[in-house]
């Protein structure tokens, strides 16, 4: 299968340094959280995880209100993401995806639902992240 996109970044020192993309848009200096010990004075992946699955996920909400014919204008979706350490001494992750949206209770449960399948994100995350789904404050 041909990919539509294919971008690449490369980290420098791990969570204590510098990211960039190869095209030169993205550079970021990059810092443990607080949380982890770390000075938290630069972004983390786990917040830019949450920012491209907020993202991605949006925008699936979108492509498929538009393919039936709903009238969204817009999908505000907020993740949060956490880490935290597995059994197996490893380290794994959690989201949540919160949606708002002004459509009817079960309408936009349904349209949250379908973009989950749709999401490539949710997609490649799906049996290895445990994924929380809110749709207007209720969860599904």
């Amino acid at each position: 299968m041909k990919a539509l996109y294919t971008t690449s970044a490369t980290a420098l020192a791990g969570r204590n340094g510098q990211v960039a993309t190869d095209d030169g848009k993205l550079s970021l200096a990059l810092s443990y959280p607080k949380e982890m010990g770390g000075s938290g004075e630069a972004t983390n992946p786990e917040q830019l995880f949450a920012a491209g699955y907020s993202a991605c996920f949006s925008n699936a909400i979108l492509h498929l209100a538009r393919e039936q014919k709903l009238a969204v204008k817009s999908a505000p979706t907020k993740a949060t993401v956490g880490i935290f350490q597995n059994e197996q001494g490893g380290f794994a992750l959690t989201a949540s995806l919160a949606v708002e949206l002004e459509l009817d209770q079960a309408q936009a449960n349904a349209l949250v639902k379908a973009a989950h399948q749709v999401c490539p994100y949710s997609n490649a995350v799906r049996g290895n992240i445990d994924v929380q789904l809110l749709v207007n404050g209720i969860e599904l």
